[in-house]
Formats: structure tokens, C-alpha cells, sequence
């Protein structure tokens, strides 16, 4: 009971937070890691199997899954640095989160099957998206100049004893 009761004062339950956001942040980036070389291995495959056959048109559908795979890896890779940055820092950087998601906008736009212009609201939405993203990250980088992030390591355990 008194190990109980010691685990979750205050500095030590947040370091053990802190140790498990940290444990699980490292295994998720591992999984990251595993799909994005399956995924790089995929698109190889198919850009060389393509490469290979005369008559694939590249300028035409062809070009748009090539674009829309490599647009995802990059993707996935700054998630992975997203990761890899909570893990120095111990902040989630909301910077590098608006970049991947315009990233993720300009991804659904360079692939747009082809109709897509007869679709207006689908337009109109991802416009007003990419502009909300270009605001928040305009907004977030001018007030981030300003001033230094509250939060910069993990919790400290101190050695007082909890009241």
C-alpha cells in the first residue's frame, strides 16, 4: 500500500507518465519506420514493373498514383519527425503538425481524379482548408516568436515527500 501510495504522488506518477509517453512514442515511430520502408519498397516495385512495360502512360493516370504514393511517404515521414522531435524536445511541435497537415491538403489536391472540377464543394472545401491551415501556421509561428514554449523537459522527480 505505501508503494501505492508513493507511485502516484505527484513527481512520481508524472514521471512515470512522462516514461511511458516516451516508451510509446519510440514504439510507434518503430511502426512508422517498418511501413514507410514496406511502402518505399512498394512504390519502387511498381515505378521499376512500370518502367519495364512500354506502354504505361505516364503522363497520364499513372503519373497521379506515382505522385499520390510519394506525396504519402513524405507524409508519413514527417510524422516520423514529428515523433522523433516530441521525443528531444518533449513538446509537441504544432508548427511541424500544420506543415503535415497542408502537406496532406496539397496531397489531395495534385491527385484529384479527373471530374473533380465538376465538384465545386469538394473545391471550395479544400481551398478554405489550406487557407485555415495557412492562417493557424501563420499565427502559430508569429506568436511562437515571441515568446519561448511553456513546457521544455519532462517532470523532474524530487525527492520532498508529497503532502
Amino acid at each position: 500500500m505505501t508503494k501505492l501510495r508513493r507511485l502516484l504522488q505527484d513527481a512520481n506518477y508524472l514521471f512515470l507518465i512522462d516514461r511511458s509517453e516516451q516508451a510509446l512514442a519510440k514504439i510507434l515511430g518503430l511502426v512508422l519506420l517498418v511501413v514507410m520502408v514496406a511502402g518505399t519498397v512498394q512504390l519502387i516495385g511498381a515505378v521499376a514493373l512500370a518502367l519495364v512495360q512500354p506502354e504505361t502512360p505516364w503522363l497520364g493516370s499513372k503519373l497521379n498514383l506515382v505522385l499520390g504514393d510519394l506525396l504519402t511517404l513524405l507524409i508519413a515521414l514527417e510524422v516520423l519527425q514529428n515523433i522523433t522531435s516530441y521525443l528531444r524536445r518533449h513538446v509537441v511541435q504544432i508548427e511541424l503538425v500544420l506543415l503535415t497537415a497542408m502537406t496532406a491538403v496539397a496531397r489531395k489536391v495534385i491527385v484529384l481524379p479527373p471530374g473533380a472540377e465538376s465538384k465545386p464543394q469538394l473545391l471550395a472545401g479544400l481551398g478554405v482548408a489550406v487557407l485555415a491551415l495557412a492562417a493557424a501556421y501563420w499565427l502559430v509561428r508569429s506568436l511562437s516568436l515571441r515568446k519561448p514554449p511553456a513546457r521544455t523537459g519532462p517532470a523532474i522527480r524530487s525527492q520532498e515527500r508529497d503532502l
